[in-house]
């Protein structure tokens, strides 16, 4: 069976990244996660006093660039990927309602993108990966052999990030949560650099009323019409 480049994109808080990682253990192919790493540069510009309020220092961020390092690597335990930044784990600290608020912004500056197209780029090298993210299949891999486009109304991946939150015993709201939702479609659709859009050739899922296991299904039948 051949390998493949799997790309899947689509709107924040879609389950994207649950998606990939369970699709890439189904089939045993590598699990990268695009949105990680632009979360984990927004972290490193928190940590390092590079963001006031709304406000980037983006030249500071740009002339610090080649000190941010994202590897990953897999839990010993449940095998999924953890995202490092220089070394550390901050898979947890990515994860928060405080970098959501501002990845998109981080993530719509060029030289980032630039960055983090050319790891991601260096990652699918010998193919056997799935990866998501916004762009994937549109900008990193656009001859990706399979690519998905994933949607969901606003209100059901708000509710997804909530329960999300609440689960891991983090204070969330829910009102903030979905104006959060809607500010990132509103800026990933409208950025210059690598909008957010599907592809012409990505396959379509809208999965606001499907469940884990449906959604497996049509992704490992889509995949098995395609390496076959």
């Amino acid at each position: 069976m051949k390998r493949i480049i799997i790309a899947i994109d689509g709107f924040s808080s879609c389950g994207k990244s649950t998606m990939a990682k369970a699709l890439a253990r189904n089939i045993g192919y590598l699990y990268f996660d695009s949105g990680a790493m632009y979360r984990a540069v927004a972290l490193y510009c928190m940590q390092n006093g590079l963001i006031n309020g709304s406000s980037i220092d983006t030249e500071t961020l740009r002339s610090r660039m080649g000190e941010i390092h994202i590897t990953f690597e897999a839990d010993p335990e449940t095998k999924n990927s953890l995202t490092f930044l220089n070394g550390v784990n901050v898979e947890h600290e990515i994860r928060s309602l405080e970098v959501s608020q501002v990845v998109s912004q981080v993530a719509a500056l060029d030289f980032v993108r630039s960055e983090m197209i050319e790891q991601q780029r260096a990652m699918g090298e010998k193919k056997g990966i799935v990866m998501d993210g916004r762009d994937i299949g549109t900008t990193v891999f656009p001859n990706a052999e399979m690519k998905v486009f994933v949607t969901a109304s606003a209100e059901v991946r708000a509710q997804r990030r909530y329960d999300e939150l609440t689960a891991r015993g983090d204070n969330a709201n829910f009102q903030e949560i979905l104006d959060n939702v809607l500010l990132r479609d509103h800026i990933d659709q409208t950025r210059e650099v690598s909008p957010l859009k599907q592809a012409d050739d990505a396959l379509l899922l809208d999965n606001s009323n499907l469940t884990r296991e449906q959604q497996m299904e049509w992704l490992i039948e889509q995949f098995n019409n395609i390496t076959r």
